[in-house]
Parts: C-alpha cells; sequence; structure tokens
C-alpha cells in the first residue's frame, strides 16, 4: 500500500503552514487562504480548513536507520514527545523504530524509520528525506466491520492487532492504524482519540483507490 495523497482537516491553516514549511521546511504547494499541500517524498499531505476540526495521528516514512540524526535535527525544531524516557521508540515486532511529536494541530506525528525498507541517500537528514506518508489513524468503534470493507474493496490484509481495540490494516509500506476509541487511546500519549474525517489515494496492487473517511463511514472507489 503506497499513500498518494492524505487530505486531513485543520482549523488553523496559518499555523499549520508556517510549521511545516517555516520550522520543519517542507516544499508547500497549491496554497491558498483555505488549503495547502506538503510535499513528502512520493506523498502529498493537504491541509483543509474546517471549524472545530478534530486532531489525527499520521506518520512520515524516513529512510532505514536514519532515527538518530532525525533526532538530533527535529529536537532543535520542536518537542520530541519520549515514552519511558527514551525519545526513539523501538518496535521489534515491526522492524522499526520511531520518533514523535505534535504539530500545532496537536496532531500527533511521527517518522518511522523501517529497517530493509529505504536505503538513505545521504547522512544528513533535514524534510526532504522524507520518503512519503506511511499511517493514518482511522477512529472506529467497528473495527472489524472497516477492516472486512477494506479487505473485500482494496485487498488490504491486517498487518498486526486485533479487532477489538488496535488493528493496523495494510503493509509496511502504508498502514491504517484502525483503534476504538472507546478502549484505548493513541500510543505514546494517552491522547484522546477522534474520529476525524479523511481522505486517502493510495496504491496497491497495481491499482488506485480513493478513500473517504466521514462521520464514521467508509466509502471507496477503484480509479
Amino acid at each position: 500500500m503506497k499513500i498518494i495523497k492524505l487530505t486531513i482537516y485543520t482549523s488553523n491553516i496559518k499555523d499549520q503552514l508556517e510549521f511545516y514549511r517555516d520550522e520543519l521546511g517542507f516544499d508547500i504547494d497549491k496554497y491558498s487562504k483555505d488549503s495547502f499541500e506538503i510535499i513528502a517524498g512520493y506523498s502529498r499531505l493537504r491541509f483543509e480548513f474546517r471549524e472545530n476540526a478534530t486532531p489525527y495521528h499520521i506518520a512520515f516514512h524516513i529512510p532505514d536507520r536514519q532515527e538518530e540524526v532525525a533526532l538530533e535535527w527535529l529536537d532543535n525544531i520542536v518537542p520530541v514527545i519520549g515514552f519511558n524516557d527514551d525519545k526513539i521508540v523501538d518496535f521489534p515486532n515491526w522492524q522499526a523504530k520511531s520518533i514523535y511529536f505534535y504539530d500545532r494541530d496537536k496532531n500527533i506525528m511521527e517518522f518511522i524509520s523501517r529497517r530493509d525498507f529505504s536505503k538513505p541517500e545521504s547522512a544528513i537528514f533535514n524534510s526532504g528525506n522524507v520518503i512519503g506518508v506511511a499511517e493514518i489513524g482511522l477512529v472506529t468503534q467497528h473495527i472489524k466491520e472497516k477492516f472486512k470493507k477494506l479487505n473485500l474493496d482494496c485487498g488490504l490484509a491486517q498487518f498486526d492487532g486485533d479487532f477489538e481495540r488496535f488493528c493496523a490494516i495494510g503493509e509496511a509500506s502504508g498502514l491504517l492504524i484502525t483503534i476504538n476509541n472507546e478502549k484505548k487511546d493513541w500510543f505514546p500519549t494517552n491522547d484522546k482519540a477522534y474520529s476525524s474525517d479523511f481522505k486517502l489515494k493510495f496504491e496497491h496492487h497495481s491499482k488506485t483507490f480513493q478513500l473517504n473517511f466521514s462521520q464514521n463511514e467508509l466509502k471507496i472507489s477503484e480509479n
């Protein structure tokens, strides 16, 4: 699963633009007073204005074994969210290490470095090294129902977890992190998980899909 474009909503276009462009240094495209896109490797992350938007969890792929230099770079820009006194969180079952931080909307953002996924082209790290969008959180009390639709319509598989509290759907290249917010909060902050609307364009098995998650309903079409 390769995420081509993720569209999320924000009540703070100006603050988010300044954060991603001026602080993190992402290239910006299609800017208007109500929206903008950041170029994140092969992916686009689009922000659209919506009053009373609620937070998300989103992850970016970074190159293999660059978590240390990514942490050194990020730590000079924004506070890093640690876990058990560690700023780099190890996920041995996923062969990955992650760094977490907030953006201006209190979205829980993540840099995830997977083993044997994408070799670094440079020993130096900045936002230009981001490979693409890796994950988006999908919050629902009906995990199994959502999984069945994603599996039937797109062929996405269960990567990890269960259908009660948490299920990662997809594959290492791209995941929908599906959680039941009646039973689980977001890791590692324990922030309340909101069923925030989003739109997703992704490729899987040589097909392109458009996904719209809105008001806890999942609609999928194939391009």
